[in-house]
């Protein structure tokens, strides 16, 4: 069914993921086929210079169903989230966000026929009692942060509209993702990114989680790469859909900032964990992809030494065009 997508709203599209998605679905699709939306206003920015956009509370369902009518959509990738930290700061606002927000975005995929609705998951679903090592596609999912069970309850209720209305909706876990575009935003998994954000600018960093923090990652390009895959792999091969995991690499944070050293060898990082270290413990250390590999054929193309490589590459170059 992904073969059908032919003009494509992102929701979400000003956050980490969002931004550079937008630019791979513009290149794929056409500039002008791809909508992208955010509850900030867009204006001004590079997407707006790109392509169309438009301003769009999820929680505004008339909205979003105008704006699908509007623009002539058939496919939403539903980006819009509170992330890990920051929904712990604010329990009520993530539920509100990431669920009613969900089940506006799939109401309007079920009334409209969408050809298809991707509702990116997170490793954030795994919690205790998950096993940390290699941790399996189906396991026990009891998440200890509120934006961990809204993920769990999404992943289910993409499953329910495609069970009871054939909604075609998938999603895939995303690990840690790691950008040379974009800052960090609110994600526990957001040290393996400032900390090169810090490197370059400042030369030191400190870390709020231990040293020997050992978490799942992936490179912004494997991540594009990953979601557009999903998207447009055939349906009759998958068997599951909304919920598959995809692994890349996996990383204590005193390798990766070794890894850093070998190209900045005066980098300094040090650790003082807080709030977020809990968080950090009560996830995967690695991941089983095994079914992403089998349904759809994912293969990552970065691990840790080549994509440090080309982050610092990337990185020196906007600090010394005054971006950073």
């Amino acid at each position: 069914m992904g073969d059908n997508i032919q003009r494509v709203l992102v929701t979400g599209a000003l956050g980490q993921i969002g931004s550079e998605l937008c630019a791979s679905l513009r290149q794929r699709y056409g500039a002008d086929n791809v909508v992208a939306s955010d509850c900030k206003d867009l204006s001004g920015s590079k997407l707006a210079k790109a392509g169309p956009t438009c301003t769009l509370d999820v929680l505004d369902r008339a909205l979003i169903e105008k704006t699908v009518v509007h623009y002539k959509i058939d496919t939403i990738v539903h980006l819009a989230a509170i992330l890990s930290a920051t929904g712990e700061a604010n329990p009520d606002l993530a539920w509100k966000v990431n669920m009613d927000g969900l089940y506006n975005v799939l109401e309007v995929g079920r009334v409209h026929h969408l050809n298809q609705v991707m509702v990116p998951s997170s490793i954030a679903v795994f919690g205790p009692g998950t096993p940390l090592e290699n941790t399996p596609n189906d396991t026990i999912l009891r998440p200890s942060t509120m934006y961990g069970l809204t993920k769990v309850a999404g992943e289910l209720l993409g499953s329910y509209y495609f069970d009871k209305f054939g909604l075609d909706v998938r999603g895939l876990r995303y690990p840690g993702i790691i950008s040379a575009e974009t800052p960090p935003g609110g994600g526990t998994t957001d040290y393996a990114v400032a900390i090169f954000y810090e490197a370059v600018k400042h030369g030191r960093y400190t870390c709020f989680v231990r040293d020997d923090t050992r978490l799942p990652m992936m490179y912004m390009p494997d991540c594009l790469k990953a979601t557009m895959d999903l998207m447009v792999a055939p349906l009759h091969n998958l068997k599951h859909h909304t919920d598959f995991n995809v692994g890349a690499m996996s990383f204590r944070a005193c390798e990766l900032a070794a890894e850093i050293r070998k190209h900045i060898p005066s980098f300094q990082c040090d650790y003082q964990p807080d709030r977020r270290q809990n968080i950090a413990d009560s996830w995967p250390r690695s991941v089983a992809d095994d079914a992403a590999r089998r349904e759809w054929g994912w293969r990552p193309n970065f691990d840790l030494e080549t994509m440090t490589e080309d982050m610092i590459k990337r990185l020196q170059a906007r600090h010394q065009a005054g971006e950073l």
